[in-house]
């Protein structure tokens, strides 16, 4: 049995956050190569969904690039309206890849060895 080890997201993987509208889009590069289908098992669209539950998103794609080891989401009406209509004070929704960023996620103990950051994260 493969031992793994639950980890934050931001361990495994980088990302940036962009807006149109009342749409967020968050992509999510992985560090090192072999995090890429780890990550692709584990981010599914109903996963993101879940993580993202409190914004109510009405619909959460996800587009897989693998030449780039990365994938983007998008995620609708999780902005509040959008800029010209949110009150929140993160009215683009640039700090939401850090709410992805911080899902946990499962890597087997043999590529531990590849996670950046503190250990206890």
């Amino acid at each position: 049995m493969t031992q793994v080890r639950k980890v934050a997201l931001f361990r495994a993987a980088h990302g940036r956050t962009g807006d149109k509208g009342n749409r967020s889009n968050i992509s999510v590069i992985v560090w090192h190569p072999e995090f890429y289908p780890l990550l692709v098992a584990q981010l599914t669209p109903e996963a993101v969904a879940t993580q993202f539950g409190h914004r109510q998103p009405s619909r959460v794609q996800r587009f897989l690039l693998p030449k780039l080891h990365a994938m983007n989401f998008v995620l609708d009406d999780v902005l509040d309206g959008g800029v010209n209509d949110a009150l929140n004070l993160d009215a683009h929704g640039k700090a939401l890849s850090f709410l992805l960023l911080d899902m946990s996620i499962e890597v087997p103990a043999s590529l531990a060895h590849l996670l950046i950051g503190p250990a206890d994260a």
